[in-house]
């Protein structure tokens, strides 16, 4: 990603976005209530962060053990290479499954991460986002949903979880 540029205009600032997230994860407790455990499955980067916070905010407004697990794939050419985890899948076996990633764009993303859940024995797969653009290439939509927004195809958003002193969400 590239820093953020002077010509950036801030959509959501640091604590707007810490109380979406936390939005997020109250809906997930609701909708998921009488879980003893949860997996939140991160796209690494921002998405895996945001996994690291949805896990943190769950385990405060809950008695749910929610775990963070990385996801590992190329965002740009996911075809090229599996998709790996930081651990043995077994952990996923009848367990729902959150995956989470910053920015739901055309869903190509979600949709090669959700690929390797197809051939486990999981409970129920469900998607978080922090912001949709509504710009489906791919049948993906996400179940929880921190802020909506339209844009062109030209403007990029970026969300800044793992650098506190710019969190935020940044329109350019």
């Amino acid at each position: 990603m590239n820093p953020i540029s002077m010509n950036s205009k801030q959509i959501l600032d640091g604590p707007a976005l810490l109380q979406k997230i936390r939005r997020i994860a109250f809906q997930i407790f609701e909708n998921n209530f009488e879980e003893k455990e949860i997996i939140i499955a991160g796209i690494v980067g921002e998405g895996f962060s945001l996994a690291q916070l949805l896990c943190q905010n769950i385990l405060e407004i809950s008695s749910i053990k929610a775990q963070a697990v990385a996801i590992q794939l190329n965002k740009d050419v996911p075809y090229e290479s599996p998709v790996q985890f930081e651990c043995d899948k077994s952990i996923f076996e009848d367990k729902v499954i959150i995956v989470v990633d910053d920015v739901l764009n055309t869903g190509r993303t979600f949709s090669y991460s959700l690929a390797p859940f197809l051939s486990m024995h999981v409970k129920k797969i469900q998607v978080a986002v922090v912001v949709d653009r509504n710009y489906r290439k791919f049948p993906i939509s996400a179940d929880y949903i921190g802020y909506q927004m339209s844009t062109t195809l030209s403007e990029h958003v970026e969300v800044i979880l793992s650098d506190k002193t710019k969190l935020g969400v940044y329109l350019r």
